[in-house]
C-alpha cells in the first residue's frame, strides 16, 4: 500500500515504469535473436537435405547407420567418462588437501591450480606432443640421457591426458567451494560417536559435498564432451563429435549432417545442465545460519601427504607449460636447443603474423566490454524490477541456456541464423560484430549468474527510497547498484576476456579470411605443420591472460579497499 500510495504522489513513476518495461521487453528480444532463434533454424536445419528439402530424420539414420560417424559418438563417451573419472578424482584430494589440511603454500597451489584455465585446449595437445609425442623430451629418455618410453600418444591416450589438464582447474574450484562450506558440527557428532577418519570421510565429507561432487561431474563431462580444440590436435584418427562437425561442415560442405551431429552434441549438454540446475538448489538449502566453518585439527602425517600430492600435481600442471614455453624458444626441437625467437615472427606461418593476435585482444576487449555491459543490465532488470514477470522470466531462462550450448553448436547456428540472405541481420555475417556476440553469448550465462548473485545481496530499500524521493531509476542504477557491484562487474569482465582469448569452437566456423584470431590460428598452423609457431601462439595467449588476471588483482584490491571504506562511513 505504501508503495501503490508513493507511486500516485510521483508524477515520474509511471514514466519508469514505462522505460523499465520498455528496457525488459528490448533485453528479451536481443536475448531471443541472439539465443533462441538461431538454435530453432540449427535444429529445422538438421531435418533438411543438401538442398533444403526435408527429409525427416534421414540424417540421423544415417549418422548411425554409417559406422566410422556413430563410432564417434562411442569415442566421445569413452573419453569423457575416463576423463572426468580421473579429473574430479584428483580435484577432490587437491581441493581437500588445501582446504581441509593445514598445508603450507596454500595460496601458490591455487593459483597453479587455475593456470590451465589461461591457456587454449590446444595447447595442453601440442605441450603433450612436445613431451610423449615421436620426437618428445620424455620418449627420447631427457634428450638420450637415460631411456625413455613410447606411448601411443595420438588417440584417446593423449585426448584424455589433454582433458585431464583442462578440467581439473574446474572440477577444483567447485569441489574446493564446497569443501570450504561443510557443516562443522557432523564432524564433531562423527567423533563424539567414535567414527574413524576413513569413516568420517565416507559417512560425512563425502555425502556433505555429494551436491558440489555431482555438479563437478557434470561440468567436467559437459566440458569434455563437447571440446574441440585437445581431439583437433591430439586425436589422430580418433574421431570425437566435436571434429565430426568440423569435417561435415568445413571439410565436405554437408550442412545438414553438421546441423544433426549439433544436435546430438548438445542432448547430453542440456541434461547436464538440468541435473546441475537442481544440484544447486538442493546444496543452497543445506547451508543454514546455524552452520559453522570447519576447523582444521593437528595431523602432521596428513599435512606432509597432502603436501606431497598437491607438489606433484603443481609438478605435473607445470611441466607441460613450462616445456611448450621452452619449445616456442628453441632452434629445432630437439635436434638444435639454442634460444631463438624465430617462431614468434609468424609472417611466414598460417597465421601471416602478428594480426591474428591484436585481433584477438580487440575482440577479447569488446566481448568483455559489451558482454559485462550486457550481462549486468540485463541482471539489474530481471532482479530489480516488478512488470513484466512473465518476459522476465522468460528472459532468465535464455540468460542461462547459453550455459548448455556447446560453442560448436552456437558457431553452426550462427552461420544458418545470420547468413540467410532474407534476414534482416545478413549483414553482420563474416563482420567483427557477429564474432563478438557470439563470444557474448557462448560465455554469457556466468557472468549474469554473478550479476544475479550479487545483485541479490543488495537492500531492496534502496530502490524503494530512491522512489519514494522520486530520484529516476538510472540514477540509483549508476550511483548506488552499480559502485556496490564493482568487485563483481570487474570479475565478469575478466571472465569474458580471458575465455573469449582461448575460445576456438563458437569462432571456428564464423572468422573470415581477413579476420584471423590467434586461437583459431593454432588450430591451422598445427594442421599445416607449423607446430612451433603454434607453440608460440599459444604462449603468447597465455601470458595475455596471466598478465590480465594479475592486473585484475591490483584493480579488485583497490576497488574493494574503496567500496569497504565507503560502506564504513556511509
Amino acid at each position: 500500500m505504501w508503495t501503490a500510495r508513493t507511486r500516485a504522489l510521483s508524477p515520474k513513476a509511471g514514466g519508469a515504469e514505462l522505460w523499465q518495461m520498455s528496457l525488459v521487453v528490448i533485453v528479451v528480444l536481443l536475448l531471443l535473436t541472439s539465443v533462441l532463434f538461431p538454435l530453432g533454424v540449427l535444429f529445422a536445419k538438421a531435418f533438411l537435405d543438401r538442398e533444403g528439402a526435408f527429409v525427416g530424420l534421414a540424417n540421423f539414420v544415417r549418422y548411425f547407420s554409417t559406422p566410422a560417424l556413430s563410432q564417434s559418438l562411442t569415442n566421445t563417451i569413452y573419453v569423457s567418462v575416463v576423463s572426468t573419472v580421473i579429473a574430479v578424482t584428483l580435484a577432490f584430494f587437491y581441493a581437500y588437501g588445501v582446504i581441509r589440511t593445514a598445508i603450507r603454500g596454500k595460496g601458490f597451489f591455487k593459483t597453479i591450480a587455475l593456470v590451465p584455465l589461461f591457456a587454449p585446449t590446444m595447447m595442453h595437445g601440442i605441450a603433450l606432443t612436445y613431451l610423449f609425442g615421436n620426437q618428445g623430451l620424455v620418449t627420447n629418455g631427457l634428450f638420450g640421457l637415460v631411456p625413455g618410453f613410447k606411448i601411443e600418444l595420438y588417440g584417446p591416450v593423449g585426448i584424455i591426458l589433454a582433458e585431464v589438464i583442462y578440467l581439473f582447474p574446474q572440477a577444483f574450484l567447485i569441489l574446493a567451494a564446497s569443501l570450504a562450506v561443510t557443516d562443522y558440527r557432523l564432524y564433531e557428532a562423527a567423533e563424539t560417536l567414535g567414527a574413524g577418519r576413513l569413516k568420517r570421510l565416507l559417512t560425512v565429507t563425502l555425502p556433505s559435498i555429494k551436491f558440489g561432487l555431482i555438479s563437478a561431474i557434470f561440468v567436467c563431462f559437459t566440458a569434455c564432451f563437447t571440446d574441440f580444440g585437445a581431439p583437433q590436435v591430439i586425436g589422430g584418427k580418433f574421431n570425437v563429435l566435436a571434429t565430426d562437425i568440423y569435417k561435415q561442415v568445413i571439410g565436405q560442405q554437408n550442412m545438414s549432417m553438421g546441423a544433426a551431429v549439433g544436435i546430438l552434441l548438445t542432448i547430453p549438454a542440456v541434461v547436464a545442465f538440468i541435473v546441475d540446475r537442481l544440484v544447486q538448489r538442493k546444496q543452497n538449502a543445506l547451508i543454514t545460519s546455524k552452520s559453522t566453518p570447519y576447523r582444521i585439527v593437528n595431523g602432521r602425517l596428513r599435512d606432509m601427504l597432502f603436501t606431497l600430492f598437491c607438489a606433484l600435481m603443481s609438478i605435473g600442471i607445470l611441466i607441460p607449460l613450462l616445456t611448450i614455453v621452452y619449445a616456442s624458444l628453441v632452434n629445432v626441437w630437439p635436434y638444435n636447443l639454442t634460444l631463438s625467437l624465430k617462431h614468434f615472427d609468424f609472417s611466414a606461418m598460417a597465421a601471416a603474423g602478428f594480426e591474428p593476435f591484436w585481433n584477438s585482444l580487440v575482440l577479447s576487449l569488446l566481448t568483455a566490454v559489451l558482454g559485462t555491459l550486457f550481462a549486468f543490465v540485463t541482471a539489474y532488470l530481471i532482479e530489480k524490477t516488478r512488470m513484466l514477470r512473465s518476459a522476465r522470466q522468460l528472459g532468465y531462462f535464455l540468460a542461462i541456456l547459453p550455459l548448455s550450448l556447446p560453442g560448436m553448436v552456437i558457431g553452426l547456428a550462427y552461420i544458418f541464423f545470420f547468413n540467410a540472405p532474407n534476414n534482416p541481420l545478413h549483414p553482420m555475417y563474416g563482420t567483427v560484430a557477429i564474432l563478438v556476440l557470439a563470444n557474448v553469448v557462448h560465455f554469457f550465462s556466468v557472468p549474469f549468474i554473478t550479476a544475479m548473485t550479487t545483485l541479490k545481496k543488495q537492500d531492496k530499500e534502496f530502490e524503494l527510497v530512491a522512489e519514494s524521493m522520486r530520484v529516476p531509476f538510472y540514477r540509483t542504477f549508476l550511483k548506488v547498484t552499480v559502485p556496490l557491484s564493482l568487485p563483481a562487474i570487474i570479475e565478469m569482465a575478466m571472465y569474458f576476456f580471458v575465455n573469449s582469448m582461448v575460445t576456438v569452437s563458437a569462432l571456428v566456423f564464423l572468422t573470415s579470411p581477413d579476420f584471423k584470431l590467434a586461437a583459431v590460428s593454432i588450430v591451422h598452423m598445427d594442421d599445416a605443420g607449423d607446430t612451433a609457431a603454434a607453440a608460440a601462439m599459444s604462449v603468447l595467449i597465455l601470458g595475455t591472460n596471466i598478465a590480465v588476471r594479475l592486473l585484475y588483482e591490483l584493480i579488485l584490491r583497490g576497488v574493494r579497499r574503496r567500496t569497504e571504506a565507503w560502506q564504513m562511513h556511509k
